[in-house]
């Protein structure tokens, strides 16, 4: 089991074959869900969602993996620490290695909820065109719609994101991390 505090890099396929890693620090493992904190983000030029920034140069991201589900959730915090809004990324279940290794494919689908603002779905037009040019197959889609739905259904009535989400602030996050670091966690990547 990987240990808290430790990095772990986050393969992550965009079909057909765009491939990124993240490294991020696993900060916590709280009710089934294993918490990173992924810090001094590169966006310039900066993410815009709807029309708002929602990460920039130096943004702050705390990201929850739920091993089997469809899904990861992030919270978006600029460089000045405010939190943007609650981004909901539809991907294959994450296959999470003893190594601190995992692997993931993203489905295209995301969910944007603005803070103090409604949710919404992006880039189904991406998973269409990537269904038409064959780089996903149509049952993967079909599943991908499907979650997208739920998540979308689930954040209007209230009941998506997990309730365990909102508990975290970067503040609770950054507390976490440096408790970590005090107790002897690794300070840079492997």
């Amino acid at each position: 089991m990987m240990a808290l505090g430790s990095f772990v890099r986050i393969h992550y396929l965009r079909p057909p074959d765009r491939k990124t890693v993240f490294t991020q620090r696993l900060i916590a493992r709280d009710q089934g869900a294993l918490v990173t904190l992924a810090r001094d983000l590169s966006f310039d030029p900066p993410l815009e969602i709807g029309g708002t920034v929602a990460l920039e140069e130096g943004s702050v991201a705390i990201w929850f993996t739920f091993p089997g589900r469809w899904y990861d959730v992030g919270l978006f915090h600029r460089a000045d620490g405010s939190r943007t809004g609650i981004y909901g990324n539809v991907l294959t279940p994450p296959v999470i290695h003893q190594d601190g290794r995992w692997d993931t494919t993203d489905l295209y689908l995301d969910l944007w909820i603005p803070s103090g603002g409604r949710p919404f779905l992006l880039d189904q037009d991406e998973l269409d065109q990537a269904v038409a040019a064959t780089a996903v197959e149509p049952e993967l889609a079909a599943r991908a719609n499907e979650e997208g739905g739920r998540l979308l259904e689930g954040a209007r009535n209230g009941t998506w994101p997990p309730p365990m989400v909102e508990r975290w602030s970067l503040e609770r996050a950054v507390e976490e991390e440096r408790r970590l670091l005090a107790g002897g966690a690794p300070e840079t990547p492997q």
